[in-house]
């Protein structure tokens, strides 16, 4: 007796993709400032997503997907983060191993997981650990405990997307029992509800407050060689697995952005009162708070083009991937995500310039802008995206090989 089919989710155009994404983005927007306030975790609108077929926009047209350019998704992820951020930021490391498994997985193994995908199913991320003594260290491990047979153990901290996935790819070194804690980084796939899996909704950040970033804990969790893929193998050449990564969280920041100065206008329109000296009946016509609602247009919309010519920057390497236009491709990315990271917290800060002091009133929690712009802009500090970039303009150096760039 054949198996029944999986249930399978829209295939999405760009011009729909875009226009759903659109539509789900104004959704968003009503309830997000309720949700923030009182952290109400995304449960219903992230089964949205997952059912809307956008999630599976970027599975291979070669596996039945709709194989969506990076431009495209850039410009969803921006959409739906100027409806919320928070939401927008969880299905984040969803398509970062999306698009681990078309640069590393066997055919079989994208088949199956590919086909997770296209049945509205969610990747998650355990990657980052907390208490280590640098950023990219990485002591959880896999344990080879029989022929094609590991274990798998170690906590993991800011795993955005675990608590509502259906599979958690595990960052993790692959060690034998005569060197443990050296091997080769791999990613094991472990489902949600395995034995040993165990995740904490325990994330308390100041923005970004319902992206349940919180802590994956893996306890002797069995993985078998099937549901392995090598991690390591994807710096030894050219690479955009790091400047695909990056711009999507560019387009994160500047959604906050574009959400930040349309609530800054829509409150000096309809709620701000005009200061005496302008002599104006309308906060709405004060020279000084056009002037800075104007300049505010212009910071956002330079960040916008950035994030547009960096998306299309690493199309352009994975259509022709030679060293040189990966670096190319990064250095793309990093100019936009520096300016993004500025834009986002400037923007979102000026907005109670413009809007005056009723605008900082908690019971509006317009001051979620800022606080999303300012705890999502630590992910990767901008300041060496611009290094990178400043020594690329001084001697020609091209940006390093890594997974933040």
């Amino acid at each position: 007796m054949l198996a029944p089919a999986r249930t399978r989710v829209p295939v999405l155009s760009t011009d729909e993709a875009i226009a759903v994404a659109g539509e789900i983005a104004a959704d968003l927007s009503a309830g997000s400032a309720a949700r923030d306030r009182d952290r109400v975790l995304p449960a219903h609108e992230l089964a949205r997503l997952s059912e809307s077929g956008l999630l599976a926009a970027t599975v291979p047209a070669s596996y039945g997907g709709a194989g969506l350019s990076v431009e495209t998704l850039v410009e969803v992820f921006r959409v739906l983060a100027a409806g919320d951020p928070s939401v927008a930021q969880v299905p984040h490391s969803h398509f970062v191993y999306v698009n681990a498994m078309r640069h590393q997985g066997t055919p079989e193994q994208q088949r199956f997981l590919f086909g997770e995908v296209l049945a509205g199913k969610r990747f998650g991320n355990a990657q980052s650990e907390t208490g280590t003594r640098r950023v990219r260290d990485i002591r959880t491990a896999l344990t080879l405990v029989g022929q094609g047979r590991w274990t798998l153990s170690g906590t993991k901290g800011y795993s955005t997307g675990a608590l509502f996935a259906d599979w958690i790819p595990v960052l993790a070194r692959k060690d034998t029992l005569a060197a443990p804690g050296t091997g080769p980084l791999h990613v094991a796939w472990v489902e949600r509800h395995a034995p040993g899996v165990t995740v904490t909704d325990d994330w308390n950040g100041m923005g970004q407050r319902t992206t349940a970033s919180g802590t994956v804990d893996l306890v002797d969790v069995e993985v078998h060689d099937d549901r392995i893929t090598p991690y390591h193998l994807t710096f030894e050449g050219p690479q955009t697995y790091g400047a695909f990564a990056q711009v999507l969280h560019a387009a994160l920041d500047v959604g906050i952005a574009r959400s930040a100065l349309r609530d800054a206008a829509d409150f000096v329109r309809t709620s701000s009162r005009p200061y005496p000296d302008a002599e104006v009946e309308r906060a709405a016509d004060d020279p000084l708070v056009v002037q800075a609602l104007g300049q505010m247009e212009v910071d956002v919309r330079a960040s916008e083009a950035l994030l547009r010519e960096a998306a299309r920057a690493v199309d352009a390497a994975d259509a022709d991937l030679t060293s040189e236009s990966a670096a190319d491709a990064s250095l793309a990315v990093a100019a936009a995500r520096a300016h993004s990271a500025s834009t986002s917290v400037e923007v979102s800060s000026r907005l109670f310039e413009v809007a005056g002091t009723r605008s900082a009133l908690d019971s509006l929690n317009l001051n979620r802008h800022w606080r999303n712009a300012r705890t999502h802009t630590l992910h990767d500090p901008a300041a060496w995206k611009v290094q990178h970039l400043g020594r690329h303009v001084v001697d020609g150096t091209p940006p390093p090989n890594h997974g933040q760039l």
